[in-house]
Order: C-alpha cells, then sequence, then structure tokens
C-alpha cells in the first residue's frame, strides 16, 4: 500500500493477547470516536483514554474517549469534563502519570506549534483539565514527541519537531511534588539521535526508544534507531554503552535489529519486561509487522535481550540482536525530586527492573479503580466509586475529612502471576466493621520543615537492608533463621535512625496524601503484601508523591520482627521526611521481653548478640514520636486519649527519650488505652487489658475533637475483623494491618489512605494460608517455631475488637 492518507484513517480496534499470541478484532458497544490519526492514547487499568488527533473532516474535538475492557465487556464511552480543555490538537502525546493524572504536552492546533501541558485528575469529581504552570527548565513547543510515565509518577517527555521543522534531541522530565506544583527538568546526557515520530515506552527505570526520522521525513538509520535513556544513571546507551557524542554510524556499521527499527508513526507498548512493538511508515511503505523485545533485568552485558519478529498467522520467530541494558554500580539516589535522574545509579535501576512487574499490576489496579466512575456516556455516574491513592478536595479552603463510602479489597482466593484480584466494597457490607457504631445522624499552614542533619551507617547500611527486604513480589521468609545482620550492623543502623528520630517533635505535623498503617506485629509477609497490593516506599514505587505514617507495634507475636523494624528504620533513614514511624505499647523492653521480640533476637542472632541488639532497639524506641496530626485535623496515635489526654499541648509536652517505668499517666492512656465495646458505651470503664488502664467512651471522643478543632482520631492497638473499624459516629477509626493475628484471628488487614482532600480510602488484604512448600511450614521448621507458638499459648493476644474474652484467658492479660 503505497503511502498513508487521512481518508485511509479509521477508527477499529484490535487487541493481541501476549499468552495466547494472537489478534482480535474488537467490536465494542456504544458510540465510537470518529476516525483519526496523530491522536493522544494512555492505558488506565483496563481502560485506554483517547483524546484529539485530525481526521478526512479535520482536527478532532478534544472530548475524551474511553475504551473500557473491564470484564472482557468491551464498551465506547465519552467522559464528561467540565470547563476549558486542551482544544483540539495533534501530534501531541499523553499519558497517565502517577497512577492519577492524565497529562497531555505539546502538539498542534493547526495554527502553531504548542508547548503547553494540561492534567486531568482522574479521582477528582467533576472531571476538569488543569493548563499546568510547571516550575524548571520548560521545553520547547513540539509535536510528534513521545511522553511516557515512569512507575514513580515523572513523565518522560522525548524529542519531537519544532516549529520550524528540525527534530529535536532532548528529553525532559515532569514530576509533581508533594506540595502539587508540578517541575520540568532537563534529562542529562547524549541522546544518540534527534528524532520525531518515534516511539518511547518504559520498562523499569530505562526508557526505550525507537526508530523516528528526521528532517523531511528521513528515517534515522544504522544504531541510532534504538537508544535507551537510563533515567536511573541520568545517561543516554546504546549497543557499545553510555553516548557520549552524537555521531551517528553509517548504514553498514549496524545490525539486522537496527534495520527492523528503521520505521516511524509505529506503536509501542511494554508488558512486564517485554517490549511489543507494531506497524508504522518505512518510507512509503505502510507496515503490518509485529515485534517483541526482551528486556531481560539485571543483564551484564548489552548482547542478550532479542526482537523476535511475530508473523501475523505463523507464530515462528525470527531472533535478532538488539541491545539495551546498561551496566550497574553500587550508588543509588536518596533525593526525592527529579534531580534522581542525574543522581541515581544503575543499581536502583536493576532493583526498578526487579519489582517493575509487581508495581505495573498495583499500578493498573489503582489506576483502574480512579477513573471507572463516571464514564458512562452523558449520562448519570456508574455506582463504581474512585479508589484514589489521594483525592482533591476541589480547592475548599477547609476540607472536611470524611471516609469513602467504598473499601479497595483484595480478594483472598486469587493466585498466580497477576496477584490478587482487586474489588470495591461498600462500607455497609463489612458486618464485623459496620456493627461497632451505634445508628445515628451524623488552619493548614505549616511550619517549615527542620533539615535533618542525616546520620548515615557505614557503607551504605540502609541500602543493604532495603535492597535485601524491600521485595514486595518476591520476598519469602529465610530457609536459614540466623538473621542477616549482626549486632554491629544493627547498632550502627539504630544509631543512624536515631539521630534522626531525635531532631523530630513529639508529634510530627504531617501532610496529605498519607498511607497511614497499623499493627504490624512482626508479621513481614503482611507488610510486603501491602506494598505490593497498594504501592510501596520506593523511587519504582510512589514515594515520590505520598508519605507512610506507621502506627507502632512494629515487633511480638509474629516471626519476622527482625526483617519489620530493621527495614522500616532503613526506610526513615533513606527517606526521612517521607516516612514516619511513631510508639506503640510494645516498643518497651518490658513488653517486648514477654511477647515474642528478645526470644526471636536471642533464636537468631545468638544469645550474646541477640541481647544486645534487643538492648540498642529498646533504646531506640525511647526516641519515637508518639503521635501525629494530619493538615491539623486527623490526629494519630497507637492507643487513644484514655482519662487524662484533653489537649495534643498534653502529648506535645512529653520528653524524649522516655520509657513507661518513668512515664507519666498520659503515656500510659496514649499507648494502652481503648475505645470502649460500641457507641452506646459512654464515659469512662476499667480495660481488661490490666488494671489501671481504661476505656473511653463516643462522648470523649466528640469532647477531644471539639477542644482540638479536629475531625478524626486513627488509632491502632485492637485487632479487628475487617482490618479497620469505626467508632463515635465515624470521629475514631481503630486500624489493625496484620492479617490472622497470631494465627487464630482471621481477621484481615488493612491501611487507610488519606487523600490531598482528606477523603480516607480503606484498602484491605485477606489473611492467606502459608504455602505448602513454604519454609514456614515445612517439617523442619516446625521446632523453630514453637517458640512463638507456645508464647501465644501462655500469653494469649487481646481478644479480637468486638469479641468477648474466654473465660481461660482471663488471667493472661496482654499487659503484665
Amino acid at each position: 500500500m503505497p503511502g498513508i492518507r487521512l481518508a485511509g484513517v479509521t477508527n477499529s480496534v484490535h487487541s493481541y493477547d501476549v499468552d495466547t499470541r494472537r489478534w482480535t478484532r474488537l467490536h465494542p458497544a456504544g458510540e465510537p470516536p470518529s476516525p483519526r490519526a496523530a491522536h493522544g492514547a494512555a492505558a488506565v487499568g483496563t481502560m485506554v483514554v483517547f483524546q484529539g488527533g485530525i481526521g478526512p473532516a479535520g482536527h478532532s474535538t478534544d472530548d475524551l474517549y474511553v475504551l473500557d475492557l473491564t470484564n472482557d465487556k468491551f464498551k465506547w464511552h465519552r467522559v464528561v469534563v467540565q470547563g476549558a480543555g486542551p482544544g483540539p490538537r495533534y501530534g501531541h502525546c499523553m499519558d497517565l502519570v502517577a497512577q492519577r493524572y492524565l497529562v497531555t504536552v505539546s502538539g498542534n492546533d493547526g495554527k502553531r506549534v504548542l508547548s503547553d501541558a494540561w492534567a486531568l485528575d482522574t479521582a477528582q469529581k467533576p472531571y476538569r483539565w488543569q493548563k499546568l504552570n510547571p516550575d524548571g527548565d520548560r521545553p520547547s513547543a513540539r509535536m510528534y514527541a513521545t511522553a511516557s510515565a515512569r512507575s514513580d509518577g515523572m513523565l518522560l517527555l522525548c524529542g519531537g519537531r519544532d516549529a520550524s521543522g528540525m527534530p529535536l534531541s532532548d528529553a525532559y522530565g515532569l514530576l509533581m511534588h508533594t506540595s502539587g506544583q508540578w517541575e520540568w527538568t532537563l534529562a542529562p546526557g547524549v541522546s544518540p539521535s534527534p528524532r520525531y515520530q518515534h516511539a518511547a515506552v518504559f520498562v523499569g527505570a530505562r526508557l526505550h526508544v525507537t526508530g523516528g526520522v528526521l528532517r523531511g521525513g528521513r528515517a534515522i538509520e544504522g544504531e541510532g534507531a534504538i537508544a535507551v535513556l537510563d533515567t536511573a544513571a541520568g545517561v543516554w546507551l546504546d549497543r557499545n554503552g553510555i553516548v557520549t557524542s552524537r555521531t551517528l554510524k553509517s548504514s553498514h556499521d549496524h545490525d539486522a535489529s537496527s534495520d527492523l527499527l528503521r520505521r516511524c508513526r509505529h506503536a509501542a507498548a511494554s508488558v512486564g519486561t517485554q517490549i511489543y512493538i507494531y506497524g508504522g511508515l518505512r518510507g512509503d511503505i505502510l507496515l503490518d509487522d509485529f515485534l517483541v523485545a526482551d528486556n531481560a533485568p539485571f543483564q551484564s552485558e548489552f548482547t542478550s535481550p532479542m526482537y523476535d519478529r511475530v508473523p501475523r498467522a505463523e507464530n515462528q520467530n525470527r531472533n535478532h540482536n538488539f541491545n539495551s541494558d546498561s551496566p550497574t554500580s553500587n550508588n543509588s539516589t536518596d533525593k526525592k525530586s527529579i534531580d534522581m535522574l542525574t543522581e541515581a545509579s544503575a543499581a536502583e535501576a536493576e532493583a526498578v527492573s526487579a519489582v517493575w512487574r509487581a508495581a505495573q499490576e498495583a499500578s493498573q489496579a489503582s489506576s483502574e479503580d480512579s477513573l471507572s466512575e463516571g464514564i458512562g456516556s452523558e449520562s448519570p455516574l456508574s455506582e463504581t466509586s474512585p479508589m484514589p491513592e489521594d483525592l482533591d478536595d476541589g480547592g475548599s479552603l477547609e476540607p472536611d475529612v470524611k471516609l469513602h463510602s467504598r473499601a479497595v479489597v483484595v480478594s483472598k482466593e486469587a493466585v498466580g502471576d497477576l496477584g490478587c484480584l482487586v474489588r470495591q466494597l461498600s462500607l455497609d457490607q463489612f458486618e464485623n466493621e459496620s456493627r461497632r457504631m451505634h445508628p445515628s445522624s451524623n488552619d493548614q499552614s505549616y511550619p517549615a520543615k527542620k533539615a535533618l542533619n542525616r546520620q548515615r551507617s557505614p557503607q551504605g547500611l540502609h541500602k543493604k537492608v532495603i535492597s535485601f527486604l524491600l521485595k514486595p513480589r518476591n520476598w519469602k521468609a529465610p530457609a536459614e533463621r540466623a538473621f542477616f545482620l549482626d549486632s554491629y550492623e544493627v547498632g550502627e543502623l539504630c544509631y543512624a535512625a536515631e539521630q534522626i528520630f531525635m531532631q523530630e517533635p513529639t508529634v510530627l505535623q504531617l501532610k496529605a496524601p498519607i498511607k497511614v498503617f497499623g499493627d504490624l506485629h512482626g508479621q513481614f509477609g503482611d507488610l510486603m503484601r501491602l506494598f505490593d497490593e497498594y504501592g510501596y516506599p520506593s523511587t519504582a514505587g510512589d514515594i515520590t508523591y505520598i508519605d507512610y505514617l506507621f502506627l507502632g507495634d512494629y515487633v511480638d507475636r509474629g516471626q519476622h520482627s527482625l526483617e519489620t523494624i530493621t527495614l522500616l528504620l532503613a526506610l526513615k533513614i533513606e527517606y526521612p521526611e517521607n516516612v514516619h514511624l511513631i510508639r506503640g505499647n510494645h516498643e518497651a523492653a518490658d513488653i517486648n521481653a514477654l511477647f515474642g521480640f528478645r526470644l526471636e533476637c536471642i533464636e537468631r542472632m545468638g544469645e550474646s548478640d541477640g541481647i544486645w541488639a534487643w538492648t540498642r532497639f529498646n533504646q531506640l524506641f525511647n526516641y519515637l514520636p508518639l503521635a501525629a496530626m494530619i493538615e491539623k485535623k486527623i490526629i494519630c496515635m497507637h492507643g487513644g486519649i484514655g482519662r487524662s489526654i484533653n489537649t495534643i499541648e498534653q502529648i506535645e509536652k512529653l520528653e524524649r527519650p522516655i520509657t513507661m517505668d518513668v512515664g507519666s499517666i498520659i503515656l500510659m492512656d496514649l499507648l494502652w488505652s481503648d475505645p470502649t465495646e460500641n457507641d452506646s458505651v459512654e464515659g469512662l470503664r476499667p480495660n481488661a487489658r490490666g488494671p489501671g488502664l481504661v476505656t473511653f467512651g463516643p462522648d470523649r471522643v466528640t469532647e477531644f475533637c471539639k477542644r482540638n478543632r479536629l475531625q478524626l482520631i486513627i488509632r491502632a492497638h485492637e485487632c479487628v475483623m475487617d482490618g479497620f473499624e469505626r467508632f463515635a459516629h465515624g470521629q475514631l477509626i481503630t486500624l489493625f494491618s496484620a492479617t490472622n493475628y497470631c494465627g487464630t484471628a482471621n481477621n484481615a488487614g488493612a491501611i487507610l489512605v488519606v487523600g490531598r482532600g482528606l477523603v480516607i480510602v480503606p484498602k484491605l488484604i485477606h489473611p492467606l494460608p502459608p504455602p505448602v512448600n513454604s519454609p514456614e511450614s515445612s517439617p523442619e521448621r516446625a521446632m523453630d517455631a514453637t517458640w512463638m507458638q507456645e508464647l501465644n499459648i501462655q500469653r494469649p493476644p487481646t481478644p479480637t475488637r468486638g469479641r468477648p474474652q474466654s473465660a481461660s484467658d482471663r488471667n493472661s492479660l496482654a499487659y503484665i
């Protein structure tokens, strides 16, 4: 077919199944967009969003069309968007950033080449386009560029053609800071060639750029047809390694894969470590071939990834060498912003590649939840509510705290490579959570953050811990129980974290968006599951745009307290202003000497080293902050307000380091008190945990919130069946993140995601039995676990909230 003309453009849809390796022509229901080319498109979970373009009748409108592929029920929707938008344009680029923001950049409106950027918040209704005014080095006007979103929320704009028709070789990163301000940063390095009408996709931290043309439509030939921008190392790569100058090779100095990629206007996508390329133009020839490349992680040379041509009918492969991987080093970045482009190392890129599949699947589930509401064809909104990571409040000066009407739940039956199925449930479907509530009707300025004098442990010890333990998808309980750190390393890790805690206030002042975690109790596998399903603190995860808050009780009861506390301390050292830890009642020597942590230290590190490490951890615990405020409207603590806490100032006046034996009744109430049985029980009552402890009624909660101008208390400390539970007409939420507490409760675990608009979304995981062949269930490990089983029998846990304590447990209270 010679050439391509607008008269030949279509609106047909074809799908390729990467498992069956078959193409299918789809015929979705609903009104499709008009035939068009040079449009923008982005994947949002199981949906694809289209905008703009040009067709036989001229510019397409700037309406948003969504192709919903959920549950094999294919349907077109036109999204209702209020206010002004980017306007009709073609040759622009679009992608989903931070699993939330649909960002479109540049293009041509028929009169001029554009340089603007627009964003649509898929979690904020009604939908509106916002014209961005980013800080930093702004890219020049261009069209036919590419924009590709990295999993951590960075958009990479690459190449394009300027107003004079010159191809561009630069690349820019666009990132939104936690303040909500966007920033452009020029990417470092020298690209192998300028180009436009190319394709680019991320695999981990590497942007793979293929094809494209030069001025006059001349195809890029030679090795310049394939390039990789390693955003973790801040370098451009070709088959020979790091590119230091732009010298295109002659046509005879390249291999067959370079010929394959000599094309423009083609489509590219990545699935896991696979890159798929379809069609395009080579001169006047319209291509219909299909290429597959494997960017396998941890390759040490530039000769391993392969391109496969996949014929349309016969699935017989022809292999061609393609070179993409970068060298590695042991350096990394500890910056949060876009400057990671210049300071990060290829070691981080390896970590990104290793967890890329997990991050992609988790982000797809989150993104699908966010946009699935309200995509009806100009009809009333669907009943499915968005499950955002952070929701804006539409510019209200005084956003109200409110619990989202639906929770995200991971199905416990789902197994296999696709991970756990994610669904949304209305809160009234949580029988145990809802029965606790008695039926009834129902300033944002901050002082500047104190600069932290970060104490680095020798030889990047905290990075060693993160590299060894932060494996959301792949972590397995070690076959050998011996802990991987010695007592000296534990001491160095504690010292570095302690220096940070010493400079923090007793009551932290935090901003949304933020994820809040309840009790973990050494159940490290549950922490990894929560990270895997709902995002994890890494530049390959979501740390660049959401903070993490942990409410204490990191140790005791579970079998991996050492992994839990050491990883959290390492993350605190790496991200001191984004990862926040407060103290629980089990972060005290007199408690964790009885409930497992001391025994675990001895069992896994030897008696001498174990006792020394246990003592050092408890010295650190005395410096932990005791509470946290979110946007001055939500207070987070471990236990409760008890009988003695009436103002936040009382907590702020507690001086650290502080121990339980010298602490006041305020500290005891803060770490040990509980709400009463339900909303109908008011006032103060004795607490079954032990003498001198109390429970407090909904009237105390209401009074405390009113006096301190608060709208919500989030606390942990009690196991609850659904992982979270409301009290005091919703003014207090109990949060518990460990599943099947002590192996008997069969409870779910949950986190709370507090959005920028202070809408709170519960996200749940259900307990899973250990795999038959796991180290935890192997016969040779049975004796190793006996000490923890016997301990839990001798000292049973406090009953799950809402369940009566059995008579046999009356003399085995949690507090001795």
